[in-house]
């Protein structure tokens, strides 16, 4: 374990015996704000404190097993020598995944991540093909967000003419839902013989994802009604009769930046504005962040990226079976189970880059301080 991470576990750890003593203190409770913050804080403390002395009681028996090793050993005891090198090699991995919960734990949480969010994906280069595989995306992050239980809308959606779609806008609710999905903006390529190919040759086409968080109307930005153009219209695509007699579809235009959100998605005309204006607040809210983003670029740069949307993130290799995250150099060869919404091992690995490389700002930060 790194010295700075044992640092602030310690550090951690004498703040939860200075917040058990004044939880119990006699007049502990005269403060009744006090008292809730002071016990929000102790949860939140001894929630990592507690993995923290699971590692330290089994580094002690990694430490108690390499002596009685060494001490096997000299004495030519070969069985208990071998006893306790298979207490060695558990309690090493035992370490190994305890650090890693600890580390996740010491990163800290943007106010987002429990978030629902917007999966917005865009067709590119690649005309319809790239239609095409905008659809395969939509279906990969439908089928993600079904194993994890949450629930999916169609906001909107562009058809393309074989079936793909120009663009789609979903709705993801779910427990954590903008946490796990927010490294999937990017740009996504994909290699593979097109439907419309006849020669069977391989081509390259792309998509862009783009990952918000759905505001938190508590929150979000104030709108001017002034600033916002309303337009109506007939849905298109599947509906029914209903969908396709009456203007019920909704786009608003923010004038002063030209940002757009629309909603076809249900009958009702109201609740299709709200949703509307609740994409067009998410992407107010991002590119404010952004913005943000820009100016601290020296601080805040990572491995993972800014989520900027400027580069390939990933490919998609037919051929081969292959997945190919770019920035973090993972390739996995099971592109099948990717595409039918198995992420868990990609996100899981990009998650704990970026806590990585979050923890390694922090340290230098500690560093320039002390």
């Amino acid at each position: 374990m790194k010295p700075f991470i044992r640092q602030t576990l310690e550090q951690r750890r004498h703040r939860l015996h200075e917040l058990d003593a004044q939880l119990a203190a006699p007049d502990a409770t005269a403060d009744l704000a006090r008292f809730q913050a002071l016990s929000r804080e102790h949860a939140e403390t001894d929630a990592l404190v507690q993995p923290y002395l699971r590692y330290l009681k089994r580094e002690a028996d990694w430490q108690a097993a390499l002596k009685l090793h060494d001490e096997a050993m000299a004495a030519g005891d070969a069985a208990l020598a071998a006893l306790a090198a298979d207490e060695i090699e558990a309690a090493q991995t035992e370490l190994r995944t305890l650090e890693a919960e600890l580390q996740a734990l010491l990163v800290p949480r943007e106010p987002e991540e429990a978030r629902p969010a917007f999966v917005e994906i865009r067709a590119g280069a690649g005309g319809e093909e790239a239609a095409l595989f905008a659809a395969d995306l939509a279906r990969m992050y439908t089928r993600y967000a079904e194993r994890q239980g949450w629930r999916v809308e169609v906001l909107s959606e562009s058809p393309s003419d074989l079936g793909g779609y120009k663009e789609v806008v979903l709705r993801v609710a779910g427990d954590g839902a903008y946490g796990r999905l927010r490294f999937e903006s990017g740009g996504h390529r994909v290699q593979r013989i097109p439907v419309t190919e006849s020669q069977g040759r391989i081509h390259t086409s792309a998509c862009t994802v783009a990952v918000l968080p759905e505001p938190d109307e508590q929150q979000a930005i104030q709108l001017d009604p002034a600033e916002l153009r309303i337009d109506t219209f007939r849905a298109s695509g599947a509906g029914g009769q209903h969908v396709n007699r009456t203007d019920s579809a909704v786009r608003i235009t923010h004038l002063p930046t030209g940002l757009v959100a629309e909603c076809q998605d249900d009958r009702s005309q109201h609740r299709n504005k709200a949703r509307a204006l609740q994409v067009l607040l998410a992407r107010l809210q991002e590119r404010e962040r952004q913005a943000r983003l820009a100016q601290e670029a020296a601080l805040r740069k990572s491995l993972i990226g800014s989520g900027d949307r400027s580069d390939r993130i990933r490919t998609y290799n037919f051929p081969q079976s292959r997945v190919t995250d770019h920035r973090i150099h993972l390739t996995l060869h099971k592109l099948t189970a990717v595409l039918d919404g198995e992420l868990d091992e990609l996100i899981d690995a990009l998650r704990l880059a970026h806590g990585a490389q979050q923890l390694a700002e922090l340290e230098a930060q500690a560093a320039a301080t002390a």
